[in-house]
This record gives structure tokens, C-alpha cells and sequence, in this order.
């Protein structure tokens, strides 16, 4: 079984930066998308960026684009997200995935989850 392992969240004020990371110990991805989810309670899951691996490509939802930035160091197996310029909207838990093919905004698509890691950001 593949593991996740997400860390980074907090709290900060609106405006503040955070920077999430997300490693999967003893394995190495390649050639598919690996993404990062948000989903507050009573809420559906949704997309937020994602990045394939191996080509670097990205996708954002319209909602951060401009503010988060996804990247990957390939010798470190990890994938991160940078949160600038947060809003108090951005409250959510953050989940990152692995394992798509396609549709890479789409948390259906995705095989491997990790537990998450809380951001609250407050006004």
C-alpha cells in the first residue's frame, strides 16, 4: 500500500504565506498526476492543483490561481504546494493524491490519498 504523507498546514492571517509538502516514503512516482485537494466539512472535495510527474505540467483551480504554486523535487520524491496571499476562503483541510491518469482536478481519479493537514486562515 502506498503512503502519503502530508505536513506543512497551520495557522496564519489573511495575506500570509504556507508552504504544504507532501512525500510518499520508498516510492517514486512517475508519469502520472499527483495533486493537491481541499474539502471543508460538509463539503465535496475539490481540486486545487495538480502536476504531472515526470513532465511537469500543472493545472489550477480558478480559485488559486496566481496565489498557490505546485512543485516537485524528483530527489526528494516530494511534492509541494506554496500558499501565498491566503484568504480566510482557503480554510480547509488539504489532501494530497496520486495515481491519476487524467482529469487531473478530479479527486475521483485518484488512487493513493494521504490523511490530510489542517490550514485555517483567519482575518
Amino acid at each position: 500500500q502506498v503512503q502519503l504523507v502530508e505536513s506543512g498546514g497551520g495557522s496564519v492571517q489573511a495575506g500570509g504565506p504556507l508552504r504544504l509538502s507532501c512525500v510518499a516514503p520508498g516510492y517514486t512516482y512517475s508519469r502520472v498526476w499527483m495533486g493537491w485537494f481541499r474539502q471543508e466539512p460538509g463539503k465535496e472535495r475539490e481540486g486545487v492543483a495538480a502536476i504531472y510527474i515526470g513532465g511537469g505540467n500543472t493545472f489550477y483551480a480558478d480559485s488559486v490561481k496566481g496565489r498557490f504554486t505546485i512543485s516537485q523535487d524528483n530527489a526528494k520524491n516530494t511534492v509541494y504546494l506554496q500558499m501565498d496571499s491566503l484568504k480566510p476562503e482557503d480554510t480547509a483541510m488539504y489532501y494530497c493524491a496520486a495515481g491519476s491518469w487524467y482529469r487531473p482536478l478530479d479527486p475521483e481519479m485518484y488512487k493513493y490519498w494521504g490523511q490530510g493537514t489542517q490550514v485555517t486562515v483567519s482575518s
